[in-house]
């Protein structure tokens, strides 16, 4: 495992390698995730691959002091440069929030991409509230106030509890990152500064078809905050370079005791 650091205008991206194979596999960590989250792939995938696993912005230590708009065009060329300029075929595997940054990476270089792995994925639908407050500029200036003023959010949140309109699970979810100011604050940065990580499906799928890239979708059975029924859709009439797989586990699965379960999808 090494540790090492890229300039990006006024910021610097961090990043670790684990490794020292000669394929490549770039990681992308969910939200409030960190890059050494991968490490527990190295034993398994160590041999044959490099991986290669960046901190976004505001996570870990990647040191972001420009504007908050963060380019998938400029992910490519970071991970280009990573590589010294190769044009080698590359494998994305992304978890979560990480799982629509790898998406949309693909849908500007299909044709340096080996394989998908995604690993209960963001992105595979169209998150309405997601797109209203980080799309438009209405929406942005009132998800900017809710997350410094956050009691009428807070009285609504109330409400849809008491009439049983959100599960457990996702009420869980929203208060483990609104209830905290300081944690919303960072919710609203990064989901702003990522807000170009949208893939666009219409596209992905047929580029999926002609470039035959095998994707594996891993789901928590018991996930209720990325379900698998958004992979089996997403799959449908693909389902021989698209295959769906569900692992007895919730969310949480880049854990040690899963790691040799994903990390045979990396050659099935």
């Amino acid at each position: 495992m090494s540790s090492q650091f890229i300039p990006f205008g006024p910021s610097r991206f961090h990043y670790k390698r684990y490794g020292t194979g000669p394929r490549w596999i770039f990681c992308f960590h969910g939200y409030g995730e960190l890059a050494e989250r991968f490490a527990i792939f190295e034993p398994y995938l160590g041999s044959e691959f490099t991986l290669v696993a960046m901190d976004a912005p505001f996570h870990g230590q990647t040191d972001w002091q420009g504007e908050l708009l963060f380019q998938p065009e400029e992910l490519v060329d970071l991970m280009r440069q990573i590589m010294g300029g190769s044009g080698e075929p590359v494998i994305l595997f992304g978890y979560s929030m990480g799982g629509r940054m790898a998406l949309k990476v693909f849908e500007l270089m299909p044709e340096q991409v080996s394989r998908m792995v995604l690993v209960a994925p963001d992105g595979l639908h169209k998150n309405k509230w997601q797109w209203f407050t980080t799309q438009t500029k209405l929406g942005n200036r009132i998800f900017k106030h809710a997350m410094h003023h956050p009691g009428l959010l807070f009285s609504l949140l109330g409400a849809a509890e008491r009439f049983n309109l959100l599960n457990r699970s996702i009420s869980k979810f929203v208060h483990y990152y609104l209830d905290d100011a300081v944690t919303r604050k960072e919710l609203y940065k990064i989901w702003t500064t990522t807000r170009r990580f949208r893939p666009d499906l219409r596209k992905v799928k047929p580029l999926i078809g002609r470039h035959k890239v095998p994707v594996r979708l891993i789901f928590g059975k018991h996930d209720r905050i990325i379900v698998s029924k958004r992979g089996h859709q997403f799959s449908r009439k693909m389902e021989h370079l698209i295959q769906v797989n569900e692992i007895e586990a919730g969310h949480q699965l880049l854990q040690e005791k899963y790691a040799k379960i994903i990390a045979s999808f990396f050659v099935s």
